[in-house]
């Protein structure tokens, strides 16, 4: 698998779980009040990002998601 597809996997599986995030906030009409949830959906896509790009989390992925030369320290 090339390294471009297995960024664009991660991106898909950490928009997927934002998504599940925001599933409660799309169900109901949103409106101007939810301007600070959605920034909040931001963040929390960001983390999660961030999140995946420690090499202890890296480690835990399945081999399909991550980097290539992750597993022996580089990137």
């Amino acid at each position: 698998m090339t390294d471009a597809t297995r960024r664009g996997l991660r991106t898909a599986v950490q928009a997927l779980f934002t998504l599940i995030a925001a599933v409660p906030l799309l169900a109901a009409a949103p409106g101007i009040a939810d301007i600070p949830v959605l920034a909040g959906l931001v963040g929390f896509a960001t983390a999660l990002s961030r999140l995946m790009a420690v090499p202890a989390v890296e480690a835990l992925l399945p081999p399909w998601l991550r980097r290539k030369g992750a597993d022996d320290g580089g990137s």
